[in-house]
């Protein structure tokens, strides 16, 4: 799925149907800015990328919060061939960055660069303990200079991969309001979606709280009813497929969204009809993630006669331990109509896209409309019966932890997360999966 994502990013914009049906006044002008190149080889070091492609504004891994496909990450395993040599390194470049004597911006960007690409492949936890708010302080002056584009989105990058090795309850505070400047001020439109991407990570592991979290779903999706417009990004797809994606991520936080999920799915169904299909996908994926939500485990204290049985959904094969769902609100009153719209999704067929990409938009929208009509099938999920135990696949979608080890993501909430922590550590995932509690908690 995430390869019609990153086709979103190198080319073309997203207009909904209400965009298009409306007179919008033009987004004003502003230089094109080439975004992030295919996601490189983890051992290439920043320091021999040509100033061809830096020229070019083909930004390297460590500038990067997109991801490859979700079928690559899902059968990725990632290993690192480094020792323990990127110790000494990264104290040195973490003094660099705190000294900042004298430094250029091309000094400032290789350092940063180096600095990413260590904390995203080692766990550093105990390098840079103490070292916190110096080096928060160092990236935000990067962000708020906006010296380069290249600098400025490093910075956010070693802000977010900062606050996931080492959570703090302060760094919220610090960082909310140079982020929004850069989202709604910078005249780069690859600094404004590195700026949500990182406003998202920042909220979910920097201390926000839960009226905080809600506060920036709802920035975020006022990004989103606007076609980047309320950011002066008007029909940019790179900010509003940002935008979507982290309010997917911290609506995983929020355990009732029963005041929210009206507005929301309205404006997630309007992007259904975007032209762009990253726009399309992140919409739909948050759609799912709204229904699985809506629904909640029946407990004993729920008396047999408070529900219909069509607000109760049980597990087809009824299996022992596995608990009924019951309806807890309705996600979003116009589902017939939705359902529509996700069947013709699933059967898309245009020469507007690739064959490639129509087979990853049908399968993604499959698995879409199966959830909003059985809120217990998740990801992938299978009603072919297994000949080896009689029941029913189910979702069949699984992380490879190394050649031994498998994650299931059998829920929407789990693949939101596993996307939002692949954007951050890139192919440094599973290193963080196995060594980073904070990674681990967030994916139990």
């Amino acid at each position: 799925m995430h390869d019609l994502r990153r086709q979103a990013l190198e080319s073309g914009k997203t207009v909904s149907r209400k965009a298009r049906s409306k007179n919008s006044s033009p987004a004003s002008s502003r230089p094109n800015s080439a975004p992030s190149s295919r996601a490189a080889s983890r051992s290439r070091a920043v320091s021999k990328a040509s100033s061809d492609e830096e020229e070019n504004g083909n930004l390297s891994d460590e500038t990067s919060f997109s991801t490859n496909s979700i079928d690559e990450l899902l059968n990725g395993d990632a290993t690192d061939t480094f020792t323990d040599a990127w110790r000494a390194d990264l104290a040195d470049r973490i003094q660099e960055l705190i000294d900042r004597k004298r430094s250029s911006v091309q000094g400032r960007e290789k350092c940063l660069a180096t600095y990413v690409r260590i904390l995203t492949t080692q766990y550093a936890e105990e390098d840079i303990r103490g070292k916190e708010e110096e080096l928060v302080a160092a990236f935000l002056k990067s962000i708020k200079a906006e010296s380069s584009e290249r600098e400025t989105i490093l910075a956010m990058k070693a802000l977010a991969i900062t606050v996931v090795t080492s959570p703090s309850d302060l760094i919220y505070e610090a960082v909310i309001s140079p982020l929004k400047r850069v989202i709604s001020d910078s005249a780069s439109i690859p600094s404004k979606a590195a700026a949500v991407h990182c406003l998202g990570t920042c909220t979910f592991f920097g201390g926000a709280s839960d009226d905080e979290i809600l506060d920036n779903m709802a920035y975020l999706l006022e990004i989103v009813a606007s076609d980047g417009a309320f950011i002066e990004a008007q029909d940019e797809p790179t900010p509003v497929v940002a935008a979507l994606e982290e309010w997917g991520s911290l609506a995983t936080l929020i355990d009732d969204l029963a005041d929210e999920s009206e507005d929301a799915a309205e404006y997630f169904v309007e992007q259904l009809s975007s032209s762009n299909p990253a726009v399309q996908v992140a919409a739909g994926e948050n759609i799912a993630l709204l229904y699985e939500k809506s629904y909640r485990p029946l407990t004993e204290d729920d008396g047999p006669a408070e529900y219909s049985e069509l607000d109760i959904a049980s597990d087809p094969d009824d299996v022992p331990g596995v608990p009924k769902l019951v309806k807890n609100y309705d996600a979003y009153r116009r589902t017939d109509v939705l359902k529509d719209t996700l069947s013709d999704l699933a059967r898309l067929n245009t020469r507007r896209l690739s064959k490639k990409e129509q087979k990853s938009l049908r399968t993604n929208f499959a698995d879409i409309l199966d959830s909003v009509e059985y809120p217990t099938h998740g990801p992938r999920y299978q009603n072919a019966i297994s000949h080896e135990t009689g029941k029913r696949y189910g979702s069949r979608m699984t992380v490879r932890i190394h050649k031994e080890g498998v994650m299931r993501i059998d829920k929407w909430w789990k693949l939101h997360r596993l996307q939002a922590l692949r954007r951050v550590l890139q192919s440094g995932f599973v290193t963080h999966y196995e060594r980073n509690p904070v990674v681990f908690e967030s994916l139990p």
